[in-house]
């Protein structure tokens, strides 16, 4: 074959060509910012992150290092964000990514998208509902304050406090802004709710969680879901009071009170002294005032019932008068008593009948009255007499009526017999007509011998009595199971052969003749001697 021109092209390999490639990007590029949304994100288990970065034109793999990411920015799905890295490339897939140093969020809408979806998830789960919220307490023992120890904002707070009513400050200094502030702020809320308010170091009646102002990057630490959640587990009652008036953060809803700076903050948390000690003034004079008017009140109706009240002297002489005069009636009472009840006593004697007087007159009218009742005895009798002799015989009257009767209950008898005679005819004409049933059942019986015999025949033919009868025997074995292949019986077992007359056992020996196609004839051979079956 003729040789292949020379080509002016240089040649390289496939590792030279993606090595080149490498080189060329790294150096061509360098440090690059990349603006794109979060797509695809995983984090293995070794601790490197993988992503894919995207906008409406195109995407771009890149990678997170494990502990190479600088701030506190974290990789989201579904969030723009501002990568800053270096390009490299593969030298065995021939692919390139991004490796990213830093994560910022693309502007404000970025972040404002994001705190969005955040607060709708947690309206869903019902983290700001209003019935969860804790009423802060008038006057607290101790207040918790959750804030940065260097700032203003603690400086502010302990003025308004000991301005207004001086109360013990309990400081969590914590860092407020950057990377790690949210799990800071979460756990010193947690560690503040978990004090013991017997403890040595005792539990806050109020919390404040308090932040100086600025921008939105600077006050994400406190919408992240961490502290939002520590905030609504929280079982001390908690006032929010991050940046200025303006700024809002997710911990505001979760808060029980939300105060637009740290200073209002202090001043919800503990009232004003001048003004409760002038409030208890003007409440002392006010109960002064009322005390006075009801006592004054009081003397007026005082002097009223007094003016009404009758005279007391007066009305005691009076009582004592009537007292005396009651006295001596009462001493002369008993004797007009009794000679008033003697003088009735005598008129009512005079009054009364002499017994024997009574007695002499109840007898006269009793001897009347015997006289009297004698005489109508005596004509009662006369015309009792006198009635029964003017009754007739009434003997041949009743004879005849009872021979009627007795007439009457013969002819009755008769009839009945006659009637009980006519029936018994009727039943037994009844009963001639009626068919003889004895031939019918007698031709069922025939059929029912002739099936049952048929049956028998039948049974007969399938028992297995039979077969045995023609010279056959059943082999079973020491469980009493049929025995039908000779390869299922073992050297030396027992069997039990049974013939038509009787059951004969046997032993399987040594000597056994092997089973196989020359079996046959020497059973055939030796039929005639049972004995020994095997």
């Amino acid at each position: 074959m003729p040789d292949t021109p020379a080509s002016n092209v240089p040649e390289y390999s496939v590792a030279e060509l993606s090595g080149a490639v490498k080189r060329t990007l790294e150096s061509a590029f360098g440090r690059v910012r990349v603006r794109g949304e979060i797509t695809e994100l995983k984090v293995y288990p070794s601790g490197h992150t993988y992503l894919t970065l995207k906008d409406e034109a195109g995407t771009l793999r890149a990678i997170i290092w494990r502990g190479s990411l600088r701030g506190g920015v974290k990789p989201e799905n579904g969030v723009e964000f501002i990568a800053t890295g270096k390009i490299t490339a593969s030298d065995k897939r021939s692919d390139f990514a991004l490796v990213i140093e830093r994560l910022e969020y693309a502007g404000e809408g970025a972040l404002l998208a994001r705190i969005e979806l955040l607060r709708q998830r947690f309206v869903q789960e019902g983290l700001f509902d209003e019935a969860r919220k804790k009423p802060i307490p008038f006057l607290p023992d101790v207040i918790g304050v959750v804030t940065s120890e260097k700032g203003a904002v603690i400086q502010d707070i302990r003025t308004t406090i000991a301005r207004r009513f001086p109360r013990p400050i309990l400081l969590y200094p914590v860092q407020v802004q950057g990377a790690g502030s949210a799990e800071a702020v979460a756990a010193a809320i947690a560690a503040m709710g978990a004090l013991s308010p017997l403890g040595a170091v005792r539990r806050p009646d109020v919390l404040i969680v308090a932040r100086g102002g600025g921008s939105l990057e600077d006050l994400m630490a406190f919408n992240e879901e961490v502290v939002v959640r520590a905030a609504a587990a929280c079982p001390i009652p908690l006032i929010s009071a991050v940046g200025h008036e303006t700024d809002t953060t997710l911990i505001d809803f979760a808060s029980d009170r939300r105060a637009p700076t740290p200073t209002a903050a202090a001043e919800m948390a503990v009232p004003a002294r001048e003004e409760l000690a002038a409030a208890v003034h003007q409440r002392g004079l006010r109960l002064g005032q009322a005390g006075a008017s009801v006592l004054n009140r009081a003397r007026l109706r005082l002097s009223r019932a007094g003016a009404g009240l009758p005279d007391l002297p007066g009305m005691l002489r009076a009582a004592r008068d009537r007292l005396h005069d009651r006295g001596e009636r009462l001493r002369l009472a008993p004797r007009s008593l009794l000679a008033t009840k003697r003088r009735a006593l005598e008129n009512a004697a005079g009054r009364l009948p002499r017994p024997q007087e009574a007695i002499a007159a109840r007898r006269a009218t009793l001897d009347l009255l015997g006289q009297r009742a004698g005489a109508a005895t005596a004509r009662l009798i006369a015309r009792q007499s006198n009635a029964l002799a003017r009754v007739p015989d009434t003997r041949p009257l009743l004879r005849a009526r009872l021979r009627d009767a007795t007439g009457a209950l013969g002819r009755a008898t008769d009839r009945l017999a006659g009637a009980a005679r006519a029936d018994l005819a009727e039943r037994s004409e009844a009963l001639a007509r009626v068919p003889d049933p004895m031939p019918y059942v007698q031709g069922q019986l025939r059929t029912c011998r002739a099936s049952l015999g048929g049956l028998a025949a039948r049974l007969e033919a399938a028992s297995y009595q039979s077969v045995l009868d023609r010279g056959f025997v059943l082999v079973r074995d020491e469980s009493g199971a049929a025995v039908t292949r000779a390869a299922a019986v073992a050297a030396g077992a027992r069997l039990s052969v049974q013939f038509a007359d009787g059951t004969v056992q046997v032993t399987e020996g040594e000597g056994t003749p092997s089973r196989g196609a020359e079996e046959k004839p020497k059973r055939a051979a030796r039929s005639k001697d049972q004995g020994s079956l095997l």
